[in-house]
């Protein structure tokens, strides 16, 4: 699933492409489409130039010249792909824009959980009240009061996206196995100290899967051996344990982790 370091990547894609004049809009499934027709997207889009894309938590927004906003957002298997004129369409490719130099946005997506939708600056307003701070840019006084002021297991506010933005399963994880923190930890029962380590652990590991485009699946990460038939911690060596809590897969080590 697309977490925070996933959506930056795919605002570099947007930057690679630069800020280029939307040519034309193929809606190759109108499955992607979110709150707006295909005729009223090509009527927005078209001729217009994309401005500077950014990104707050797993939302994308790419602003458009004297025009609304596209926003995008990954569900559990979008991605953004810039294309070169002949390249084939792969099959989960979903809406294509072609740009004036003849490169194309491509929106790829397999399972269409989530899509593409215009915004006028009210409405990117309104997607940005339901979130959080954004992971990357949140200090370490904002983590320990947004936590401690949660009922239920530190994971799930993690998770939670109106308390902060980007963080998904796997990032979440790994975040708490590197700051020696259950997952089921209550979130307002945490001393400083654990707060600190959370948001030192935070840091790092945004830092390194933003640099990779992803959270890399390294063996030296708990996200690299989630996935053994018989994980194993990467710290201590003992067997990993895995549950479920807020509804997805959590992995931890029980010695690292009590």
């Amino acid at each position: 699933m697309p977490e925070l370091p996933d959506v930056e990547g795919f605002r570099r894609v947007l930057s690679a492409c630069g800020r280029r004049c939307v040519t034309g809009i193929e809606v190759r499934d109108a499955g992607v489409l979110r709150g707006v027709t295909e005729k009223r997207l090509r009527e927005e889009a078209e001729g217009r130039r994309l401005r500077k894309a950014w990104r707050h938590g797993k939302w994308l927004f790419a602003p458009m010249e004297g025009g609304p906003t596209l926003v995008f957002h990954f569900g559990m298997t979008g991605a953004l792909w810039c294309c070169s004129p002949d390249e084939p369409f792969a099959a989960h490719d979903r809406l294509v824009l072609t740009l004036d130099d003849a490169r194309s946005l491509r929106y790829r997506d397999q399972r269409k959980l989530q899509g593409v939708q215009l915004a006028d600056e009210a409405a990117v307003g309104r997607i940005l009240d339901r979130l959080g701070p954004d992971a990357l840019a949140m200090d370490r006084a904002e983590l320990t009061e947004r936590l401690s002021a949660r009922r239920g297991a530190v994971k799930s506010a993690l998770m939670d996206q109106s308390v902060i933005a980007g963080l998904g399963n796997l990032l979440c994880d790994e975040i708490l196995w590197r700051a020696r923190v259950a997952p089921r930890t209550p979130a307002r029962g945490m001393d400083e100290a654990a707060y600190r380590d959370l948001h030192a652990a935070m840091g790092r590991v945004l830092r390194t899967s933003v640099r990779a485009g992803r959270v890399p699946p390294r063996r030296s990460w708990l996200t690299g051996r989630r996935d053994d038939s018989e994980p194993l911690c990467p710290r201590c060596g003992r067997p990993l344990c895995s549950g479920r809590l807020a509804g997805r897969r959590t992995v931890w080590c029980p010695h690292c982790q009590p």
